[in-house]
């Protein structure tokens, strides 16, 4: 995926935007593959290094926003994320 090359670069790629909700250096990522809409979301601000959250297929029937299952797991792992490299 060329958004997280970007990402490692210090950079931000045309196709992330900031995912709502959990401050700054959130993003999302909207990737097409034929029929079918994907998204990641990664956090770049933590230890200079690029954390790939979470990774999901999005459907169709749920409209534009995100599922709220989806955006739990998100904050879980973000949370967790932070705890370890306090650690």
């Amino acid at each position: 995926m060329q958004a997280l090359t970007v990402a490692a670069e210090g950079r931000k790629a045309d196709i992330a935007k900031p995912l709502k909700g959990f401050g700054p250096g959130i993003f999302e990522v909207a990737l097409k593959y034929r029929t079918n809409a994907y998204r990641a979301v990664c956090a770049l601000q933590l230890e200079e290094r690029v954390w790939v959250l979470h990774v999901f297929e999005k459907m169709a029937t749920q409209g534009i926003k995100t599922p709220k299952k989806d955006i739990d797991l998100i904050g879980e792992r973000l949370k967790r994320l932070k705890k370890e490299l306090q650690q």
